[in-house]
């Protein structure tokens, strides 16, 4: 057996999540797992991350082992994964890894992205952006976003059961701009608990609109109080990167 590093992109509005959950058959892991069986290939899989319910994925990163004959046609091998998960997901790469490879533990940066639109909602976009009433007040954004940035315990921005102890990261990168009628907030971390990244897009969204300000956000971020428990929607937010 030999190991396969395996890049892979999703629409994550045709699942319910990427992890394996009981009563809850639709997950990307489970359509994975389907396919690999009916191709001979029976090992579990590490993956770089989870992500929620109708959160998309244009770069997720798994690992599995698979017999020989797979390795020395990765090419093949690829097509035939894509020719059974078109059209929801799609595989981009596929490579060669030494055994102790993991793609969640040998991940050094994940970067995430979440697209904002100031179009009129339209059906075409609505699993793949968040629709806003108004413009982001871009300079003002740009500036408390980074806020994020540096050392945190991010107690105060994680769902009540995330499944681990320590909550401490770091967030190397936390950028806005905007492209068109589009606005993309953009982190880059060592890692992010579940569901950060929708609360601290739901938190900067209330700065924006008024509700809330810098300083409460300093507060929350310090885990003096809480101000906002409010998530983003899933369907702007997207695994864009995953740095080795």
């Amino acid at each position: 057996m030999q190991k396969l590093k395996i890049v892979l992109s999703y629409d994550g509005s045709r699942f319910d999540g990427f992890a394996v959950q009981k009563g809850r058959a639709n997950t990307v892991s489970n359509r994975l797992y389907e396919v690999f069986k009916s191709i001979g290939i029976f090992e579990k899989f590490n993956a770089s991350g989870r992500t929620d319910k109708g959160v998309h994925a244009s770069f997720q990163v798994i690992d599995i082992e698979v017999p020989p004959f797979w390795v020395d046609d990765t090419k093949k091998l690829q097509n035939e994964l894509n020719k059974k998960l078109k059209p929801d997901i799609m595989i981009k790469k596929i490579s060669l890894v030494d055994k102790d490879f993991h793609s969640r533990y040998s991940a050094k940066k994940r970067v995430y992205r979440y697209i904002v639109s100031f179009k009129k909602p339209n059906p075409y976009e609505a699993r793949y952006v968040t629709f806003l009433d108004k413009k982001i007040d871009k300079t003002k954004m740009q500036k408390i976003i980074k806020t994020f940035e540096g050392v945190h315990d991010f107690d105060s921005f994680k769902k009540s059961k995330g499944g681990t102890t320590n909550f401490v990261r770091e967030i190397f990168k936390a950028r806005y701009y905007e492209y068109g009628d589009y606005g993309v907030f953009l982190f880059e971390a060592n890692g992010f608990l579940r569901s950060q990244i929708r609360l601290m897009i739901g938190f900067l969204l209330k700065i924006d609109s008024g509700e809330l300000d810098q300083n409460q956000l300093v507060l929350q971020l310090k885990n003096k109080k809480v101000f906002s428990r409010t998530l983003a929607k899933p369907y702007g937010l997207y695994l864009a990167k995953v740095i080795f």
